[in-house]
Order: structure tokens, then C-alpha cells, then sequence
């Protein structure tokens, strides 16, 4: 059974035809559209390009899906057009919806750094921190659609609210949104803070440093929580490679709790850009599956 996957973005919609070996039949890429009419028409046009009668639809898409995956229940301030939209009605066929970062996790849990891990966490590193939760080798969504919102953990319970009222989260540690104001606007994005840390300007070093050990502490906490056997890193800001994931290392090795001697591995994602769309479709697989099943 072949599956289609559409990740809607805030700049770009990725859309990947996939088979139940994880193979990418075709992919396309297009500006993604704020008005909902012709956000609605962008996806009615990709599932007519793309799909046949037989094949899957899966959506993933900022904000909180609802508890039955045909929508997304809650999304403010980033890209409102997609809320409450029940894509199986715009899209005269059953469609699978859940959060774009869950669905980045599903795609590496199915064909990326963590396949055949039962249990591990993936985070999203870009504008914000995303994340999703994989335990016993199925997708944590919580009662709410709330879990996996790694992003809004606390690192500093004295520091200001972030987007959802969390004080001092660990996307507003290290997310690329608020590079300025955490640089006093001498920096304003995260490729810029770390070609400066790469060339020795020491507001840039202790920035940046700031920022690892802030990631350092969300990992030992969720770590602690969920005992996963992996951590995946993607997004942008895990592009910066080792300059990355050597002092993020070092800072595990100072705090992470390791009863048995072993630490937790930490890996950069393996599907890149297109992650979002194959998980989406891995996810309306599984969920055809479970149809057909009963």
C-alpha cells in the first residue's frame, strides 16, 4: 500500500509518495499558503497529483492535533489557517492529521536515526523546539495531543514565559526565534552566533555555551522521565554538527544519571527536510492498517 504524506510549513508544504518499505516514490515541495481557502486548494491539488483511491493520507502541521487525528484543535500566532480544518471532509477522503514534529519523530522512528528503537525521544531544533516521544515503538500523544512538546520544558523556573506561558523553556533557550535578544541584537540568527563562536568572539562562546548547557539540562530531565534508549536531534540548529553535539557530549557527561554505567546516545536525524512528510504518511499507513484490521 503506498502513502502519502503532506507536512505543512510555515514557509514551504512538503508532500512525499511512499511504499510499506519506505521507499519515496515521488516528493514535491511548494510555498505554503495562509489563506485557508487556498490552503485547502494547495492540499485538494497535491492528493489529486499524487494519490489513487487506495492511497493513505497523512498531514502533519504545527499546533496540537485532536484526539482523533482528523484536525488540528489548537495552533495561535504562527499559522492560524490551519486550525480545526477536518481535512478528511476538504479532502473528500479520509485524512490522518497530527503535529508536525510527531510526525518528524514517526519518520525517524520508522526509516531514519532511531528505526527499531523502541523507545526514544526526537527534538526538533529550528525557530522553536519541537519534539515527539516513541515508547514501546509507538507514538506518545498524550490525552490532550499535548505530549511530545518537548520545547516548553523549564530550564530556568525563574525566566520569563515563553509562547505558551512556560517559564524559562528550553526553546526560548536555544530556539533560533530570540537569537537577538538573547545576543543583545548583535546576532540574528543562530548561523550567525555560531560562525562568530567558530572565529573566537566571546559573547558568541558564552551565548552559545549558555545555550548547551540549557539543552544539556532538558536532556537530563527528559532522560530521567522517559529512559529512552536514543535521542535524536534535527532540525536546523542540529545542522551545526559538531560544533553542536562535542559540547553538548561534554555536558551530558557532567549531569546525565547513568546507574549502569551507560549513557544515552545522541544522533543527529537522518531524514532531513522530508522527515515531517514521511512520518505523516508512515502515520496514515499504520492507521489504514489498524482500519482494515478490524
Amino acid at each position: 500500500m503506498n502513502s502519502l504524506g503532506i507536512d505543512i510549513g510555515g514557509t514551504q508544504t512538503k508532500v512525499t509518495l511512499v511504499d510499506d518499505g519506505g521507499n519515496v516514490l515521488q516528493q514535491g515541495v511548494w510555498d505554503t499558503e495562509f489563506e485557508t481557502g487556498k490552503l485547502i486548494s494547495l492540499l485538494r491539488g497535491m492528493v489529486e497529483q499524487f494519490a489513487d483511491e487506495e492511497t493513505s493520507i497523512g498531514i502533519g502541521a504545527p499546533g496540537l492535533a485532536a484526539t482523533d487525528n482528523r484536525s488540528i484543535a489548537w495552533m495561535r500566532g504562527r499559522l492560524e489557517a490551519v486550525e480545526g480544518l477536518n481535512w478528511s471532509e476538504h479532502l473528500d477522503r479520509e485524512a490522518h492529521v497530527l503535529n508536525d514534529a510527531h510526525a518528524t519523530t514517526v519518520g525517524e522512528a520508522w526509516i531514519g536515526a532511531a528505526t527499531d528503537v523502541a523507545n526514544a525521544l526526537v527534538l526538533t531544533l529550528g525557530t522553536g523546539v519541537g519534539g515527539g516521544v516513541i515508547l514501546d515503538h509507538q507514538l506518545y500523544q498524550g490525552s490532550t495531543g499535548r505530549a511530545g512538546h518537548l520545547g516548553h520544558v523549564t530550564v530556568d523556573f525563574k525566566g520569563s514565559l515563553d509562547i505558551v506561558g512556560t517559564p524559562g523553556s528550553l526553546e526560548d533557550a536555544i530556539g533560533n526565534h530570540n537569537v537577538a535578544q538573547r545576543t543583545g541584537n548583535k546576532f540574528q540568527a543562530t548561523r550567525e552566533l555560531v560562525a562568530a563562536v567558530q572565529q573566537g568572539d566571546p559573547i558568541a562562546q558564552e551565548v552559545w555555551q549558555v545555550s548547551i548547557e540549557a539543552l544539556a539540562a532538558a536532556l537530563t530531565s527528559l532522560v530521567n522521565a522517559f529512559d529512552p534508549q536514543v535521542i535524536v536531534l534535527g532540525g536546523g540548529i542540529s545542522e551545526c554538527g559538531a560544533m553542536l553535539l562535542d559540547p553538548l557530549q561534554s555536558a551530558m557527561d557532567r549531569c546525565e544519571w547513568r546507574p549502569i554505567g551507560k549513557a544515552v546516545d545522541i544522533v543527529p536525524a537522518r531524514l532531513g527536510k522530508m522527515a515531517g512528510a514521511i512520518g505523516a504518511a508512515r502515520f496514515a499507513m499504520l492507521r489504514s492498517q489498524e482500519t482494515q484490521r478490524k
